[in-house]
């Protein structure tokens, strides 16, 4: 893939990131801090689907601008197609066990396997 489409896919997912991290935060002042943050409260949020959907969708997110991103930052330590394919592909190998760990976690939780 050229990095020019890599880089928009970079800009897309930071945006995209952005906007649900700030319904993310605001769904959360909708009740008192601490209150928030007890077992209750927060199984029931996984258990809301619209609301698991979401942190899926930030999970995924996040995880690919951040893979990305500290892909471009171990490029420009060192070049040379060799060391490019490797850091590419850990980085994809990373963030797909990172996507898949996070999604068993949200799935598990929703269904109330926890």
């Amino acid at each position: 893939m050229r990095e020019s489409t890599i880089m928009k896919i970079h800009y897309g997912t930071a945006l995209g990131a952005v906007a649900l991290v700030a319904v993310h935060i605001l769904f959360r002042l909708t009740q008192d801090f601490s209150q928030s943050l007890e077992y209750e409260s927060v199984i029931a949020n996984y258990q809301f689907l619209p609301y698991a959907g979401m942190l899926e969708i930030i999970l995924i997110l996040l995880s690919i601008h951040g893979f990305n991103g500290l892909r471009v930052i171990l490029l420009e330590f060192k070049q040379g197609p060799s060391y490019e394919k490797a850091v590419s592909y850990g980085c994809v190998a990373a963030m797909i066990a990172v996507i898949a760990y996070g999604s068993r976690t949200i799935f598990m939780t929703s269904m109330g396997m926890v």
